[in-house]
């Protein structure tokens, strides 16, 4: 096909039908934090929808605290029958996915006024506040080992590849973040590359458990959702500083979350129509990149999220710096959780019947 996004692409031993990734996206329907038949056949969906890749909603490995919501899966113990019917779903969808494995740190739900110990690099939401405790050098190992465990789970279960949580102000993330990494141990010290000393382990766990030949993705973000503002990576040197050793580890992937994936990562550099994240990562570190942040919809992600109303847009500068291959695959969100069909309709340009979002939207599994 002449349209890039359709064109299939080659991960390590899989084949991706096409370049679209359902992007990873909470949904709370999992009461207990086991998922039912509901999910199963929501992701079923989206397979037969066309996407290439399902990455799941954010999945909490076997760590008190590691989600704050009872109603966010877990990916340990009782919840793994139901991520195997997940994955026999989608499997005879004719689809592929990876589960997101989350730790969710010291981060805040609102909703849940009385979320379980929650734990993070220093004890802090963000700077200057206090939150949950500081982890012991039992509780960082033994949440390395945890998502180690889950990999290995999902490998068995026969998901198709995984991805890690990195991103977004979680606890992954807290510890590559100044303001929330004040540990004077060896997971913090004056460069990202001492910070980023934690996600690199899990990724050797993981990888450990894994082995060579299964596809792992970490996403990644330099805002938080404590600060819109923040960049660990001022430069390109400190981006190669933060994002190679986390490839050396065992990432195959990298899924480069931006709010607006048209917006410059350095427009210092190659000015308002420069590089984004992902094509940044991809042209330092020479691995293939996920980009994404509100494609095909207007509007913004979080706005969306917190209420304001979508409507389908253009995607034609999306496709024209697919087709110069400044990134490699494209993470769909609000798009996706409204039409399960998104994939398939604009491949046969009907684009008169993408749907709106809304946040109502979220009240349901469509």
């Amino acid at each position: 096909m002449t349209n890039p996004l359709f064109r299939p692409f080659k991960l390590k031993g899989l084949t991706l039908p096409n370049r679209i990734v359902m992007a990873p996206m909470t949904r709370s329907f999992s009461p207990g934090g086991i998922p039912g038949d509901d999910v199963a056949a929501y992701y079923r969906r989206r397979a037969e929808g066309g996407v290439g890749l399902i990455v799941t909603e954010g999945t909490g490995v076997e760590r008190t605290g590691s989600v704050n919501d009872p109603n966010v899966p877990n990916f340990f113990g009782a919840a793994l029958p139901g991520w195997g019917k997940v994955v026999t779903e989608t499997h005879a969808g004719h689809g592929l996915i990876a589960p997101q494995l989350w730790h969710v740190g010291a981060a805040r739900n609102h909703a849940n006024p009385n979320p379980p110990p929650q734990e993070s690099p220093s004890g802090l939401f963000k700077p200057g506040k206090p939150f949950g405790h500081a982890m012991s050098d039992g509780d960082v190992a033994d949440a390395i080992a945890a998502f180690g465990r889950a990999a290995g789970e999902a490998k068995r279960l026969g998901f198709d590849a995984v991805e890690l949580h990195g991103a977004h102000g979680y606890l992954i993330d807290q510890f590559f973040w100044t303001g929330t990494n004040e540990r004077s141990d060896g997971y913090n010290g004056p460069t990202i590359g001492e910070r980023g000393r934690f996600a690199a382990e899990i990724l050797k766990a993981v990888r450990a458990e894994v082995g060579p030949d299964f596809p792992v993705i970490i996403r990644l973000s330099q805002w938080k959702q404590q600060d819109y503002t923040f960049k660990i990576a001022l430069n390109p040197a400190e981006m190669t500083e933060w994002l190679a050793p986390l490839i050396d580890a065992g990432a195959d992937v990298l899924h480069c979350s931006q709010r607006r994936f048209w917006e410059p990562e350095f427009p210092e550099i190659d000015g308002d129509d420069g590089l984004n994240f992902a094509g940044w990562a991809k042209k330092l570190t020479g691995v293939p990149t996920i980009t994404v942040g509100s494609v095909g919809l207007s509007g913004e992600f979080i706005a969306g999220f917190a209420g304001e109303a979508s409507q389908p847009a253009s995607i034609d500068r999306l496709l024209e710096r697919l087709e110069r291959d400044e990134f490699d695959l494209v993470g769909v969100g609000r798009a996706l959780i409204v039409d399960p069909d998104w994939a398939n309709k604009v491949r046969d340009g009907r684009f008169d019947e993408l749907r709106d979002f809304d946040r109502a939207s979220l009240g349901t599994l469509v």
